[in-house]
């Protein structure tokens, strides 16, 4: 199983900062409930939102997960 944490990108490079993604891919050898098992814990704990699941030919699974990224703005002035 492989998790890679994706900055998304719009058409003139700068960051979009609404969403940050991770994608899982599991292999098609590796057992579907332990794949299950870890989106659960991805949105328990990381508050991870399943937005999309893919089956390739051949056995291959993909998982996009989004969340909200969280803007904190500075309170104090600092001089």
């Amino acid at each position: 199983m492989r998790e890679t944490l994706k900055p998304v990108v719009n058409v003139r490079g700068a960051p979009l900062r609404q969403y940050e993604y991770l994608v899982i891919t599991v292999a098609p050898g590796e057992h579907v409930p332990t794949a299950y098992q870890r989106l659960r814990e991805h949105a328990e704990y990381g508050k991870w939102e399943l937005e999309r699941s893919t089956l390739y030919m051949g056995g291959q699974r993909k998982y996009l997960m989004r969340r909200k990224v969280l803007r904190v703005e500075r309170t104090l002035e600092v001089y």
